[in-house]
């Protein structure tokens, strides 16, 4: 698989790649006769056949515009070859993700994808021009005059070689700094993430190092890559400016052999036009862009190459959450946001989660989803970790709900079944009169209308959301204030929804009115966390009491 990546098989479809190669010959044609037609026309005005001179200009002219049609229609062609092969890394990278948990396929995903694309457009681009116009400089000159040619094309070839051989050392200094930026992502994507919890424990100058060190790293990383360009100038020096010279030097004794002056400025024409900005050009990408290309590459693949085979799903019994002495921090000297906590929550559980902020509600979602692993004690999700709960059908297992609800362009009927596809019209409909998204559906034109995100607000956001999980085949629902911009009757009918659906509800609660609707309800409390009823709660937690005191009396209502 990584060979055909490599060399885009699978996403160089044949019929496309055989016509951007057609379409590059009438390119050749130009590049082959500017030097032709300038030293003809030379030696034409020098001669006094002024006519003759105007004719092979325009010759030259017509020559680039059939040359220009053949570059359109190039461009053309080149989203054929393109977007086949980003699909391919994107479902790689992905897939990978899934199996791993990996934190830095969001940067292999957000940036690395996209280098690997637009470098091997522009890879594409940049070697079929050097091709044409080496093939049409080798035949204008052979044709022109193969003296000029034979001091012109060694020093020329001498330089390109020096540059390949200069790529080995780069390599080094590109995976040096792409391997930085991954380090970078993580490292930022787990201080973003714990941002919250990072306020409320005072860790804010640990965070601080925490990503210091890999920017530090990154920004070095980057100079040493710098001081490669230094050694490809030397490069181009030779194969770019050295056949200049020489022509020029050699110029007096060409002429005393034969050589006229237009002839000789047709060579020139060649070096200055032609091969020197071909050869710029091309040591450019492959020194920059062709690097990052074959290194990210090669990493996407490694990194997102199929793991073992995962465990069976017969080998998960049921659903039911165990929690173990669990610790978890965000980094090795941090204070632990969650502390030796013990917890049970059975199969068909309707269970809310409380606590000030900042005090790890979040955290423990994640957990249990599978987000971050813990860094002491055990967590249990059917006898497996919820990190290794990865496979397609095991990931089915739970869905998270988080307060930033995601929608995506596409039509409202994509959104509400992207975790069900086959989901039938029934089924959807039963979903939204449930959740209560009716009117919302209907608003935006039925399940077949577009949906604009930038259109919706965070309600309707929510409530879309809210649908979506709703009709997820997850039997593990965890809404991680996931209603907070809903008012309080439409959260009311979403919870009530979910705690009727089959499964496990698990709510972290911002008003106490999810505390209210729960069967149980669990107090976290600095490294303390207590289980209970409202009822007993009230008799037994300070920290529930000042809780409940806290909310406003809006926000309480009665248990359905």
């Amino acid at each position: 698989m990584k060979r055909e990546l490599v060399f885009g098989a699978g996403a160089l479809r044949k019929r496309a790649t055989v016509r951007l190669i057609a379409w590059s010959v009438p390119e050749i044609l130009p590049t082959a006769v500017y030097g032709i037609a300038v030293a003809r026309a030379t030696d034409s005005f020098l001669d006094g056949h002024a006519w003759q001179g105007v004719a092979w200009l325009g010759g030259l002219v017509a020559t680039a515009c059939l040359g220009a049609t053949g570059a359109r229609q190039v461009y053309g062609r080149l989203g054929d070859l393109v977007e086949p092969l980003r699909d391919d890394l994107v479902r790689r990278v992905v897939g990978g993700a899934l199996r791993s948990g990996d934190d830095s396929a969001v940067a292999r995903l957000n940036r690395q994808v996209e280098i690997v694309r637009d470098t091997f457009a522009g890879l594409v681009l940049v070697l079929r021009s050097f091709a044409v116009t080496l093939f049409g400089v080798l035949a204008g000159l052979l044709s022109l005059a193969p003296l000029v040619a034979a001091f012109v094309v060694p020093p020329f070839l001498l330089g390109f070689a020096l540059s390949l051989a200069v790529l080995g050392m780069a390599a080094d200094r590109v995976r040096a700094s792409l391997t930085a930026d991954e380090a970078l992502a993580a490292s930022a994507g787990m201080v973003f993430g714990g941002v919250r919890d990072i306020t409320a424990t005072g860790t804010e100058e640990y965070a601080e190092w925490l990503v210091g060190e890999p920017i530090e790293a990154q920004a070095t990383a980057e100079r040493a890559l710098a001081k490669v360009s230094a050694l490809r100038t030397l490069c181009f020096a030779v194969g770019g400016w050295l056949p200049l010279l020489i022509l020029l030097a050699t110029g007096p004794w060409l002429v005393e052999r034969g050589v006229s002056t237009g002839t000789l400025l047709g060579g020139l024409t060649y070096v200055l036009i032609g091969l020197q900005p071909a050869l710029n050009t091309v040591m450019n990408a492959l020194g920059d862009s062709g690097l990052r290309y074959v290194i990210t590459l090669g990493r996407i693949l490694d990194t997102s190459a199929a793991a073992a085979r995962p465990r069976q799903v017969d080998e998960v019994n049921g659903y039911q959450v165990r929690i173990r002495d669990l610790t978890f921090a965000y980094g090795p000297k941090a204070e632990p946001v969650l502390d030796g906590l013990e917890l049970t929550i059975p199969e068909g559980e309707h269970l809310a989660v409380v606590g000030p902020s900042g005090i790890g509600k979040s955290t423990l979602a994640g957990l249990v989803c599978g987000m971050l692993a813990p860094t002491g004690g055990r967590l249990l999700l059917g006898g497996a970790p919820p990190t290794e709960v990865v496979t397609d059908r095991l990931a089915r297992t739970r869905v998270l709900i988080p307060q930033e609800a995601y929608v995506f362009s596409g039509t409202v009927r994509d959104n509400l079944s992207y975790l069900l596809p086959d989901a039938t019209e029934d089924q959807i409909a039963q979903a939204v009169h449930m959740i209560g998204a009716g009117e919302l559906v209907d608003r935006m034109g039925g399940l077949h209308a577009e949906v604009k995100p930038g259109r919706l607000s965070a309600g309707e956001k929510q409530l879309l959301a809210l649908v979506r999980a709703y009709l997820s085949p997850a039997p593990l629902a965890v809404l991680d204030e996931a209603t907070c911009f809903l008012d309080p009757e439409a959260e009311r009918r979403a919870e009530e929804a979910f705690a009727q659906r089959h499964g496990t509800l698990i709510v972290i609660a911002h008003r106490i009115s999810s505390a209210l609707r729960a069967r149980r309800i669990l107090v976290l409390d600095g490294n303390k966390a207590t289980l209970g009823t409202h009822t007993a709660l009230m008799r037994t937690s300070r920290m529930y009491r000042d809780l409940h005191g806290s909310w406003t009396p809006d926000q309480i209502q009665p248990a359905s």
